[in-house]
């Protein structure tokens, strides 16, 4: 292969007959599953080339063996190498597609690459204002993580740019977690950043995922028009972004339940930050599976419910254990909610399909004795696209739902 070094490369991946048409379809994983062998002497997280049976040439990416994904492709031309500009071409194409965030004053905080679907597999990057959040996932990203802060200081220059690479995924590539500054100036413990004119402080440094749940900025903006006069149930607030948005739509009190006191503390401060300190509102601090049992014995009654639990399924054979936890909760929600009432339900975990997570929600109703209606699917926001060649990316789902 002339270009084979051209790129660094020193190895190559054989598939096995009838294994190429994923790759063929750019599909970016090769499952182990697929390959016949391995030619060359490649190093875990090099730049290698794959072809099919016939030796013919299908793709170039970084090959990890410690994974049941052994390589992760980044390109099908096979005259494009993954140098430098490789990495400064990518990241412009994808700082390009958010033009229409970047240049919106009322929002300050999105996802600026998307990691497969932005056909940069392994790698997150999220912007808080003046600061990035990178996530390195894969061995092959954490190779190139020099070419990849220097491409985004050039395109954005940022004030500082910040790693989180605490996530348990590192594992099954064989690294270690780590954060902290890559570049820039340290950022502070908390910062303020701004959603549809909404203010909210973050948690860059310890928050969930990379600080703030940025792929629900569309469905949150959905959750006001059912909040005029209504009581609201916010259940795995975290720091509570749906209550501020239930507020400015005029609900009359805000109920939120989470298992972190320090999430809850951030969630008064953002409905105080916003003007809505003198709200009716509860903060309670608790296993919500024992809180919902609690009120439901108490008999209370909510007029809005969202219910936005934390990944329940983190593979497929888990998706048994998840498919019982989602449905207790929507029955919980169910049996609380009052006639007429909205529920919002998510499932943010890739391994439920959206078809069975929309059965879930009608069993917990069935079992609940409630019709209920869809009257609105909640996906992603357009800053998390999804590529076509990779359904995988379309993790997150929700349903607005009407009980009757």
């Amino acid at each position: 292969m002339t270009d084979k070094m051209e790129d660094g490369g020193r190895g190559t991946i054989v598939l096995k007959a009838k294994r190429s048409k994923p790759v063929v379809q750019r599909h970016p994983w090769v499952f182990s599953g697929a390959i016949e062998r391995i030619e060359g002497d490649p190093t875990d997280g090099d730049v290698v080339e794959v072809v099919d049976s016939s030796r013919k040439w299908l793709a170039r990416g970084y090959i990890n063996r410690r994974s049941q994904i052994v390589a992760r492709l980044l390109t099908w031309d096979r005259s494009e190498a993954i140098d430098d500009s490789f990495w400064e071409r990518r990241l412009a194409h994808a700082v390009e597609d958010r033009r229409r965030l970047s240049t919106d004053s009322a929002t300050t905080a999105y996802r600026l690459v998307h990691a497969e679907s932005d056909f940069l597999p392994g790698l997150i990057v999220d912007r808080y204002g003046d600061w990035l959040v990178v996530q390195c996932l894969t061995l092959g990203i954490e190779r190139h993580r020099d070419s990849i802060v220097g491409a985004l200081r050039s395109l954005l220059a940022p004030r500082g740019i910040v790693e989180r690479s605490d996530v348990d995924v590192r594992a099954k590539e064989g690294l270690e977690e780590r954060t902290g500054l890559l570049w820039g100036d340290d950022a502070p413990a908390t910062v303020t950043i701004r959603e549809n004119g909404y203010q909210f402080v973050v948690d860059m440094a310890g928050g969930h995922k990379t600080g703030f749940y940025l792929d629900q900025r569309e469905n949150r903006a959905r959750l006001p028009a059912y909040c005029p006069g209504a009581d609201v149930l916010d259940v795995f607030a975290y720091t509570g972004a749906f209550s501020v948005y239930a507020a400015g739509g005029g609900a009359r009190s805000v109920t939120l339940i989470d298992d972190s006191a320090q999430a809850l503390e951030l969630a008064q401060r953002n409905l105080m930050l916003n003007g809505f300190g003198a709200l009716d509102a509860a903060f309670v601090d608790g296993n919500v599976f024992s809180v919902l049992r609690g009120y439901r014995a108490q008999e209370r009654a909510f007029d809005v419910i969202v219910l936005d639990p934390p990944k329940f399924a983190n593979a497929p054979r888990e998706v048994n254990r998840a498919a019982r936890a989602y449905k207790d909760v929507n029955l919980l929600a169910f049996q609380l909610l009052r006639p007429g009432g909205t529920l919002l339900t998510f499932s943010c975990s890739g391994a439920v399909s959206a078809e069975l997570f929309q059965k879930i929600v009608f069993g917990a109703a069935l079992d609940a004795r409630r019709d209920a209606q869809i009257i609105g699917t909640m996906v992603q926001g357009s800053d998390h696209p999804v590529s076509l060649a990779f359904p995988e990316g379309a993790y997150l789902k929700g349903l607005i739902v009407r009980s009757l």
